[in-house]
C-alpha cells in the first residue's frame, strides 16, 4: 500500500513536502509559538537549506545508482568547489556569474580525477575495497586542501546581488534564499528529462540496471560512469557556490557535516532515486530550521535532527520514502 502511495515521480515528492509543511504550520498555529510572518520567514530559510541539501544529495544518489557505492569524496568535492569560487572572485576578480560558470567547469575535473584514480581501478573489486578507497579519497582531498589553502577559515566574498535583503511585508529574506530553490527546481527538471528522454540518459539507466549487459550491448560503461561523476560534481559546485553566498566561511573540513546530511537525505528519500534525494533534502532542511524555531532550547542539537530522521526511516521503511527493496544480484 505504501509503495502505491509513494510512487516514483516528482508529484509524490511535492505532495509529501506540502503535507509536511501543512502539518508544521498547523502545529505552530495551535501552540501559538510564532506569528505568521515569523513562521513564513523560517519556511523560506528551510526551503532554501533543503534545496542546497537536495542539490548535493542528487550527486550521492546518482553515483550509487550507477555503481552501487557511496562516493564519500562527494562532500569534499563540494568543499573544493568553494575554494575554487573563493579564489575566482578574490584573486581573479571575476564577476560572480562568470565565477559560477568557471567553478561549475573546473570542479568536475576533480570528480573525474577521483573516479579515474580511486574507483575505476577497483571496478571489479569487492565493495569493501571500493568503500575504503572512497574514504581514502575523502581524507586525501581534506588534507590536500589543508596543505594548499591552510586550515584557517576564509571569509567567502560578499555578493551583493545574492545577499541583498528583500522585504515582503514583515518578512525579510536574502535574494539567494529565493535563487537557490529556483536553481534546484530547474536542475531537477532538466536532469529528469535528460535521464528519461536523452539517448545518453537511457544509457545511464541501462548501466544502472546491469552494466555488464549494457557493455555487451555496446554502451561505453566507463564513459557513462565518468559522465555521472561530472554531473554530480557540477551539482556539488553549484550547491557549494550558493552555500558560500548564504553561509560565508570556507574551511578544509566544512564539507563533512553538510556531506553527511546530504547522504542522509539521499537515504531518507530512497537512495538511488533522484526525486527521493530531493524530498529527503527538503525534509531535512525544513525540519532542521523549524525544529530549532519551535524549540529554541535544543538549537545546539540541530545537527542531530538528520540522524534521528535517518534512524526512524531505517526502522520504519529501510528502502526510503520513494525507494523500493532491491534484490541482491547473484
Amino acid at each position: 500500500m505504501i509503495g502505491k502511495i509513494f510512487r516514483n515521480n516528482l508529484t509524490s515528492a511535492i505532495l509529501v513536502i506540502i503535507l509536511i509543511l501543512l502539518a508544521i504550520v498547523f502545529y505552530a498555529a495551535q501552540i501559538g509559538h510564532m506569528e505568521g510572518p515569523v513562521l513564513l520567514q523560517h519556511l523560506v530559510n528551510g526551503i532554501s537549506l533543503g534545496s542546497l541539501f537536495a542539490l548535493i544529495a542528487i550527486g550521492y544518489t546518482m553515483v550509487y545508482t550507477i555503481l552501487s557505492m557511496i562516493n564519500f569524496a562527494h562532500s569534499d568535492i563540494f568543499m573544493i568547489s568553494l575554494y575554487f569560487a573563493f579564489f575566482s572572485i578574490t584573486v581573479f576578480n571575476m564577476p560572480w556569474v562568470l565565477a559560477l560558470i568557471c567553478v561549475a567547469a573546473a570542479t568536475p575535473l576533480v570528480g573525474l580525477l577521483i573516479e579515474r584514480l580511486a574507483y575505476r581501478p577497483l571496478r571489479g573489486a569487492p565493495k569493501n575495497s571500493v568503500l575504503i578507497s572512497a574514504i581514502g579519497a575523502s581524507f586525501l582531498l581534506e588534507n590536500a586542501a589543508t596543505y594548499l589553502f591552510g586550515g584557517r577559515p576564509k571569509a567567502f566574498p560578499d555578493i551583493p546581488a545574492l545577499t541583498r535583503v528583500i522585504s515582503v511585508g514583515s518578512v525579510n529574506f536574502q535574494v539567494v534564499s529565493i535563487v537557490i530553490p529556483i536553481i534546484t527546481a530547474a536542475i531537477l527538471v532538466i536532469l529528469i528529462n535528460f535521464i528519461h528522454h536523452a539517448k545518453t540518459g537511457v544509457a545511464m539507466r541501462a548501466v544502472a540496471k546491469d552494466y555488464e549487459i549494457a557493455r555487451v550491448m555496446g554502451v561505453n560503461v566507463n564513459g557513462i560512469i565518468s559522465l555521472t561523476f561530472i554531473i554530480g560534481s557540477v551539482l556539488a559546485a553549484v550547491g557549494g557556490f550558493m552555500w558560500g553566498a548564504k553561509y560565508p566561511g570556507v574551511t578544509p573540513m566544512m564539507g563533512v557535516m553538510p556531506g553527511l546530511k546530504c547522504f542522509v537525505a539521499a537515504v531518507v528519500g530512497g537512495i538511488g532515486d533522484i526525486n527521493g534525494a530531493v524530498i529527503g533534502g527538503f525534509i531535512l532542511g525544513l525540519g532542521e530550521v523549524l525544529i530549532v524555531a519551535l524549540f529554541p532550547g535544543i538549537s545546539g542539537y540541530r545537527d542531530a535532527f538528520a540522524f534521528v530522521v535517518l534512524i526512524v526511516i531505517l526502522l520504519v521503511r529501510p528502502s526510503g520514502i520513494l525507494g523500493s527493496p532491491v534484490a541482491e544480484k547473484v
